[in-house]
């Protein structure tokens, strides 16, 4: 969706929250970083910006990483998204190959920009001069598809003294067809507001979105304001500078002084809208926003047209319409939609289907399986050397200990409070659990933990529990699943259904070979019943193959990180990964009787009498 569109959209209802706001994020340098950065940018998603942009760096790997990042930003994390494109020093080629690209993920905003021009003061020797070649260029082509955003510089440019030419080169670059401006940082909020009366006055009427940059650090804070040639007002240093040697009061102090700055740009009138540059950062920024009070309210700010569904949606173009997902996939979000881009059936059918041929398809590579460093893996989860060390590891992780999980790339929901400690009982026993999720009956879709979908509907949940058993066990607890199934009288159909599934692919189930069963459905006011989640055999296989992979993976990329000196922890760790690969196997489990209570599926397991690890 275009950026102007989304803030009108935002700004022109009856109830239109105080203002919104957006991100800026950098491409990191190192294939972690950009993994870590994703991290951070899926917890921000929870804030609810209207954009984020991502910046370019021309020329090498940062610039094609630029375009990675985007389609992951809007296919994977469901975020809107704006590409810095600069065209300093850029042949023809590689603008159009960035903006096909930009284009194919459903990216609709574009920052034009012209880049730093090159260090030893030569000439570009690219095929655009300006910014405003580039933005002819782009509606040339695209026509309207893109929301074109441009720079500009409310303390004038470090390249231009006179600042009626400024103005009139700004001017210039609206009239080419620019949507909106996003400013270079500053903290004179004076200037700027009369900066803004003179680009009405000269009849610029596009967004005008103030750049802000969050203080930190007293260091970061005089070098960028340095760097970027800014007025500092007199008021931030007399702050600042008594305690400039110490973050925690400068961060404290900061978060003060730029949310009085934000307050006074909303209430100018001229602003709506505040676009904070993170430098990769959280911290900073959340604390303004919630200084500004600007979190609740824009979260309780319904956007008309929305609905939300319990898993993440894709902003890819072909997955738009994507309305059911394996639950499997629940914690799995990156290796879903990297399994399933090259599907071309969304939806297919009331309830989807996820029997297309490249559904089985694992043509992952490790780094996108697995998801850590081999030295972030091992700062996570070490090298469990016996099984209750490694449930020691998920029951750390369901304590809310640990933030995420080789099969888990995110921290434990709220969700799973009212199982928990079920679940690490479950743990204890050498029951590992892999993805599960409370019954639930009638509850209210605002509900904070557990509603989703529009307003004045009602949700509602099977219980499902995933984990891993050891063979040995296999039988025993499939005949008691049979006699309490026995025991309900109805020989039609299963209250507790199972697939259970080794890492050969050899399965049992109670289930037809047809069988699509909803877990999760919503009933909303003046539309159909939605059943986002769904349990079946085709793609349970498929989740097999990848979950028995991770535990490969893990081992490998714990081998290639440990020295010599650690032989013996590589050894047993190894040997355990093999061993349980081998030995234990794969389950899970639907109560379809939706109004039960939470504890029939646990009960069950308990009935085996299992001894707690030692």
């Amino acid at each position: 969706m275009k950026i102007s569109d989304k803030l009108n959209q935002a700004h022109s209802s009856t109830r239109p929250p105080p203002a919104t706001f957006s991100f800026e994020f950098f491409v990191p340098k190192t294939s972690q970083g950009v993994q870590n950065l994703y991290d951070r940018m899926d917890r921000m998603y929870d804030l609810n910006p209207i954009f984020i942009d991502i910046t370019w760096n021309a020329g090498g790997r940062s610039s094609s990483l630029t375009n990675e990042m985007v389609y992951t930003a809007q296919s994977t994390l469901g975020l809107e998204t704006c590409m810095h494109l600069t065209c300093t020093n850029m042949k023809v080629e590689l603008i159009d190959e960035a903006l096909k690209k930009a284009y194919k993920s459903g990216c609709q905003n574009i920052l034009a920009l012209r880049g730093d021009p090159p260090l030893d003061g030569s000439e570009s020797t690219g095929d655009f001069k300006y910014a405003i070649d580039l933005i002819k260029y782009i509606r040339k082509n695209y026509g309207n598809h893109f929301n074109i955003g441009v720079a500009a510089y409310p303390e004038g440019h470090p390249e231009e003294e006179d600042a009626t030419k400024t103005l009139q080169y700004l001017k210039e670059k609206c009239d080419s067809g620019a949507d909106f401006i996003i400013t270079q940082m500053f903290y004179d909020v004076d200037n700027f507001i009369s900066w803004c009366e003179k680009l009405r006055k000269i009849g610029i009427d596009i967004p005008i979105i103030p750049g802000i940059m969050p203080i930190s650090t007293y260091a970061a804070f005089i070098r960028r304001a340095n760097w970027s040639e800014i007025k500092i007002p007199q008021h931030f240093l007399d702050a600042l500078e008594p305690i400039k040697e110490d973050d925690f009061l400068v961060r404290d102090k900061g978060t003060d002084l730029v949310s009085e700055m934000c307050l006074k740009l909303i209430n100018s009138g001229y602003v709506n809208h505040l676009h904070f540059y993170t430098m990769n950062l959280e911290k900073a920024t959340v604390m303004c926003l919630e200084k500004l009070n600007l979190v609740e309210a824009i979260k309780s700010h319904e956007i008309v047209g929305t609905t939300e569904l319990p898993w993440r949606k894709s902003l890819h173009p072909e997955r738009s319409k994507e309305s059911i997902r394996p639950i499997f996939w629940q914690n799995r979000k990156y290796s879903y939609i990297s399994r399933t881009a090259t599907w071309d059936e969304f939806p297919n059918g009331r309830w989807g289907d996820s029997r297309s041929p490249a559904f089985g398809d694992i043509d992952l590579c490790a780094s996108e399986l697995l998801r850590q460093s081999p030295k972030r893996a091992f700062e996570l989860w070490g090298t469990p050397q016996t099984l209750k060390e490694l449930s020691e590891i998920i029951i750390s992780y369901l304590r809310g200990n640990l933030k995420s999980l080789p099969w888990s790339d995110g921290a434990v929901g709220d969700d799973t409070r009212v199982i928990v400690d079920n679940l690490i009982e479950l743990n204890r026993h050498g029951f590992f659990t892999m993805n599960s999720q409370p019954a639930l009956n009638a509850i209210k879709s605002s509900d904070k933990t557990f509603g989703w979908g529009p307003k004045n509907g009602y949700v509602y949940q099977k219980q499902y529990l995933e984990f891993f058993c050891h063979k040995d066990y296999i039988c025993n607890l499939l005949n008691k699943i049979d006699a309490f199934n026995s025991k309900q009288g109805d020989s039609t159909s299963a209250i507790i259904s199972y697939y259970v599934v080794d890492k050969d692919g050899n399965l049992s189930s109670n289930c037809q070979d047809e069988d699509i069963n909803a877990v999760t459905w919503g009933v909303f006011p003046g539309e159909e019943i939605l059943q986002p989640t769904i349990v079946e055999k085709t793609s349970f296989l498929a989740w097999k193959d990848e979950v028995y992979r991770l535990f490969s993976e893990w081992s490998k990329v714990i081998n290639s990180h440990l020295v010599e000196a650690d032989e013996e922890k590589v050894k047993g760790f190894t040997s355990l990964m093999s061993t349980f690969s081998n030995d234990y196997i794969l389950c899970n489990l639907v109560n379809n009787d939706f109004i039960d209570n939470n504890y029939t599926l646990f009960n069950i397991i308990r009935d085996l009498n299992v001894k707690e690890l030692v």
